[in-house]
């Protein structure tokens, strides 16, 4: 139920209005003077206020301007028996929403009690969803592979070329378009994106290029697609190693000619638009197994962003916990939680083979069930039960003998302990207590080689 202050010297027009909003089904609160008034907006929230303008003590005016501080969003109507133009151009510049002279019209009063309060809604609606937007499009890490990634993509960004962003699943290859997209020239224009893998491919090319009305059984109007619609932007084909063949076949001729033809249609339109592309997919591998045209993959990868998992980059765990925590409390109206620093080391356990979506799960459910700090009890019993364990068991499933999984783990630790020292024989050795001689043979036996 929406709330109201009326703040008035007048006990009679404190009651008419009290009478009137609360039959009006508003939740209405009063006060005789300024100085009370603004005790309780200090106190409690209100929607509106409806607050005379000459008063003993602090004048309306000098509520309006002091509330305002408080909440910037709250919405005021100020009323009075001695007004002038002058009192009601101030008051609309100190951020009143209306002014109305005593005795109030109560059909207007009313009217200017709905548009305040749908004001004050559409407020609060755009600054949650500015909130999400901004939230939703960072990119948060200090490792070195991510800071590349970012100067690559700024880089990039304020020019015109195509992007194809390769990675896993869920490590944030839409969070990388939408960044560039925000730092191009393009940005005052819209960010289409489709995903691929979701649109069934004899819908594919209706849904990118739009189709005529009657070009089948079921276009029973024009459509527009969404090259069209992100004419003047940038249109995010994600998951584009899903397209069928005869869909990338018209994408590359849209990106050649910078035209489309909808389905059903026989004219050329011409487009302005800029494609990033991702996929989860090898699309070599793909170009080789026949199911990738290989003048497409040159075409949209003009430059090329590689999203490394998060297993990769492990030490920008603590800083995406202490951001996603801050990020879930704010959408659940929770207190700020806290997590202790071992809890933190114990999130660096897990591969989150599901990336950051997972990690994002994970902390979700650590906020909705801890107490007022994340310790590392929380951490095993609502991450590590949930996957390090279940991911041990699969593992010894795998071996038959004991020598099996003795070599299995050798190899596997000196791996990590190379890979952390940035495959550094000496290091690595002193590190691990055991000879260079000897770790160079372990080497050779378990056949340990350093990526490409």
């Amino acid at each position: 139920m929406q709330s109201i202050l009326i703040i008035d010297d007048e006990r009679s027009i404190r009651n008419i209005l009290n009478e009137i909003l609360q039959y009006e089904s508003y939740q209405v609160e009063d006060a005789k003077d300024g100085l009370e008034g603004l005790e309780k907006i200090k106190n409690k929230h209100y929607d509106l206020v409806i607050c005379d303008i000459k008063m003993p003590g602090i004048d309306g005016l000098e509520v309006l301007e002091k509330a305002k501080e408080y909440r910037e969003d709250i919405q005021f109507i100020m009323i009075s028996g001695h007004g002038t133009t002058e009192t009601a151009v101030e008051a609309t510049k100190k951020g009143a929403f209306d002014y109305i002279e005593k005795p109030p019209d109560m059909n207007r009063l009313l009217v200017s009690v709905r548009n305040a309060l749908e004001k004050k809604s559409l407020v609060i609606e755009a600054k949650t969803l500015k909130k999400k937007i901004s939230k939703s499009t960072s990119i948060i890490g200090e490792s070195e592979s991510l800071q590349n990634l970012l100067e690559t993509a700024q880089k990039v960004a304020s020019t015109e070329a195509r992007v194809l962003i390769l990675g896993p699943n869920g490590s944030g290859k839409e969070l990388f378009a939408k960044y560039i997209h925000e730092n191009s020239n393009r940005n005052k224009s819209p960010l289409i994106e489709v995903n691929c893998a979701a649109i069934p491919s004899e819908l594919i090319e209706s849904e990118l290029f739009g189709h005529e009305k009657g070009a089948f059984t079921s276009a029973i109007k024009q459509r527009i697609g969404k090259f069209e619609q992100a004419n003047g932007g940038t249109l995010f084909l994600d998951e584009i190693g899903d397209m069928s063949l005869s869909a990338q076949a018209k994408v590359l001729r849209a990106l050649q000619e910078n035209k489309i033809t909808r389905v059903g249609g026989e004219k050329e339109i011409p487009i302005n638009v800029r494609v990033i592309a991702a996929t989860n997919k090898d699309l070599q591998k793909e170009i080789l197994l026949g199911n990738f045209r290989e003048d497409l993959y040159h075409r949209l990868g003009v430059v090329i962003l590689n999203i490394p998992p998060l297993k990769d980059r492990k030490e920008d765990i603590p800083l995406l916990a202490e951001h996603f925590i801050q990020q879930i409390c704010d959408e659940y109206n929770y207190p700020l939680k806290t997590i202790e620093s071992k809890a933190l080391e114990l999130l660096k356990i897990p591969d989150w083979t599901g990336n950051i979506r997972e990690f994002r799960n994970a902390m979700e459910r650590l906020v909705i069930f801890c107490d007022k700090s994340i310790t590392a009890k929380d951490i095993e019993k609502y991450v590590l039960a949930n996957s390090f364990s279940s991911k041990i068991h699969e593992v010894y499933e795998k071996f038959t003998t004991l020598n099996e999984f003795l070599n299995f783990s050798e190899k596997e630790f000196i791996t990590r302990k190379l890979s952390k020292n940035q495959w550094n024989p000496q290091i690595t050795a002193e590190e691990i207590m055991i000879s260079l001689e000897e770790l160079n043979e372990k080497i050779q036996k378990f056949h340990i080689q350093k990526p490409s």
